[in-house]
């Protein structure tokens, strides 16, 4: 593993930001080892600190890479309110949202890994890590999973058919999941005349909204 220089650095970190200095090792031990690749011991060395010093802020591993993905949802969340607040037509906006969220994955491997694989800390409420609330700056607190129903309404003003578009999202979310894990493993597969990712994704949702729109069976 490099060395990373940062606020976790031996020679730049400071005691009083210790928890961010833990944060930042942890993102970028999971980003380039993957969920399973580090230890608090890990963490705490590359921080310059003993383990101890480490339980002043986590109770343990879990509880750091469930701050870590609670960080990856705020930055997620950051960068779907600016594509649905963004100009241009709904449509558009909700096509630039798709595209955030794929270009998220690939920037952040370390949020984006613990934000699927991360477990509750103990004695904390299970609610999904998308669920919570997030500041946006001036615009109103929501999450990822708000910003993509209110995007889905915002473009698709007639509704589904009678289908709760939550639902509708639920699938965009899978669908535009799927497609970022793909990319990852390098399984997605590439070549003359298929479409990238961002094409990909496009059509895939276009597809699923139209069906919708159109009834079920």
């Amino acid at each position: 593993m490099r060395h990373w220089r940062g606020p976790f650095d031996r020679q730049g970190y400071h005691h009083g930001n210790l928890k961010e200095a833990l944060i930042e090792a942890a993102q970028r031990f999971i980003a380039e080892r993957g969920i399973g690749g580090f230890t608090l011991a890990d963490a705490a060395k590359l921080v310059g600190v003993t383990p101890a010093a480490l339980y002043r802020h986590f109770r343990g591993r879990d509880a750091l890479v469930a701050e870590v993905a609670f960080r990856g949802y705020d930055e997620l969340a950051k960068r779907l309110g600016r594509a649905l607040q963004g100009e241009g037509t709904a449509l558009e906006r909700f096509t630039r949202m798709g595209e955030a969220y794929l270009a998220f994955a690939e920037q952040e491997p370390g949020f984006y890994t613990a934000m699927f694989s991360a477990k509750p800390a103990e004695g904390e409420a299970c609610a999904p890590f998308w669920a919570k609330a997030v500041d946006s700056g001036d615009k109103p607190a929501g999450n990822a999973f708000d910003f993509l129903v209110q995007a889905l309404s915002n473009t698709f003003p007639e509704g589904f058919q009678g289908v709760d578009v939550r639902f509708i999202a639920i699938e965009v979310w899978a669908l535009s999941h799927g497609i970022a894990t793909l990319d990852a493993a390098g399984q997605l597969p590439k070549g003359p005349g298929l479409p990238d990712k961002y094409e990909l994704l496009r059509a895939g949702v276009l597809a699923l909204v139209h069906g919708a729109l159109k009834g079920r069976a």
